[in-house]
Order: C-alpha cells, then sequence, then structure tokens
C-alpha cells in the first residue's frame, strides 16, 4: 500500500518510515510529496493544528487518490498564553526561519523566570482515505524553554525545549530517543492501528 505523507520535509518523511519499520507495519510505502505530480495545496489558515491538518490531509487524498496523512505541530508556550501554536512555523513574520522564530520566542520571554517558562510541542494527524474516511489524532510533549539554544538535532524550537525529566533539549537526543517520546511520534503511533486496518 502507498501512503501520502502530505509533506516535502525529508525530517518528517524518515520520521514516519522509522516508525513504521520500529512498530513492524510491514506492506507500506511512504511518499511525500515531491513523490507524486503536484497539486494546488491550501494555505495553513485552520485556528488549530487539527484544521490545518485535515485540510492538507484532504487535499492530498483528492489530488492523488493515494491515503494521505497530514501532520501539523508547534510550540504552545504557556507564558505566551499558548503562543505561537499554529503560528509556529511564521512567528517572526517568514515562513520557516527556523533561526529568526527561535530567536523571537527567546526574546519574548527573556524576563519571564525558569519556573514560569512551561511549554509543550503539540501534533495533530490526520488520515483521510479515498474513500472520504477522516481520523484526527493528537500528541502533546510536555517541556520546559531553556534560555540559549543548544543541540543539532531536530529542527525548529527543538534546540530550546527541554523535555520534563530531560537534562538535555530535544536537539540533543538522538533520533530514536526523539522517535519514543515526541509530540509527533506519539500522534503517529496512535494513527497505526488505522494503518493496520487500511493496509488489510
Amino acid at each position: 500500500m502507498r501512503l501520502l505523507l502530505a509533506s516535502r520535509n525529508v525530517k518528517k518523511l524518515a520520521e514516519l518510515r522509522r516508525i513504521l519499520d520500529a512498530e513492524d507495519v510491514a506492506g507500506v510505502e511512504v511518499v511525500g510529496l515531491g513523490d507524486v505530480p503536484e497539486f494546488p495545496e491550501a494555505p495553513e489558515t485552520g485556528a488549530t493544528f487539527e484544521e490545518n491538518a485535515l485540510a492538507k490531509a484532504r487535499d492530498a487524498a483528492r489530488a492523488t487518490g493515494l491515503p494521505s496523512v497530514a501532520d501539523d505541530s508547534g510550540l504552545a508556550v504557556d507564558a505566551l498564553n499558548g503562543m505561537p501554536g499554529v503560528l509556529s512555523a511564521r512567528w517572526s513574520g517568514g515562513h520557516g526561519d527556523d533561526e529568526a522564530n527561535l530567536r523571537l520566542v527567546l526574546a519574548q520571554l527573556s524576563d519571564v523566570p525558569d519556573e514560569r517558562r512551561g511549554a509543550a510541542f503539540v501534533c495533530a494527524v490526520a488520515l483521510v482515505t479515498p474513500d472520504g474516511a477522516e481520523t484526527v489524532l493528537r500528541g502533546e510533549w510536555r517541556g520546559s524553554l531553556v534560555r540559549s539554544p543548544s543541540g543539532a538535532n531536530g529542527f525548529g524550537y527543538d534546540p530550546i525545549f527541554r523535555p520534563d525529566g530531560e537534562e538535555r533539549t530535544s536537539a540533543e537526543l538522538a533520533p530514536e530517543e526523539k522517535d519514543a517520546r515526541s509530540h509527533r511520534a506519539q500522534a503517529l503511533r496512535s494513527l497505526l492501528p488505522h494503518l493496520r486496518a487500511l493496509r488489510g
């Protein structure tokens, strides 16, 4: 069975493939947007992670006829009332400028004491099949934000996010450690029974 992950992010593709391998889900070939003919992708205008993930998965399934998975994820900072949230990738203005987004969040928290720097990585993942069936699931990874970036693994806000019970940031964790605990891994794992059922 071919499964489309509606993303061009090679790290997300690698993560889903690793999780399927680790959980012994055979017979599923994960492809990305670069592997299918181009189609118009709607902008992410939803007010929630769930809305954005569902819109992306619907577009992909409709355009390709493949069962499609899409995710929307971001950082919810307690002291910023849950922001940047769905705006995480474009918090500093441009889309996907990880460095600028990270610097802006740190600047906004510069006066916030360590004990009030709680945050969570949140991920909503949607599966839409060509027959129109829809499943939306959510994962959340709690932690706190450190004062300066550390670590070279991961992307986005990983270098400033320290998971609860950890001394290291998520950018200092090995990929397999992150896969075991992250918000995206939680959401994708909760999707596995649905993928197994689809595969038949």
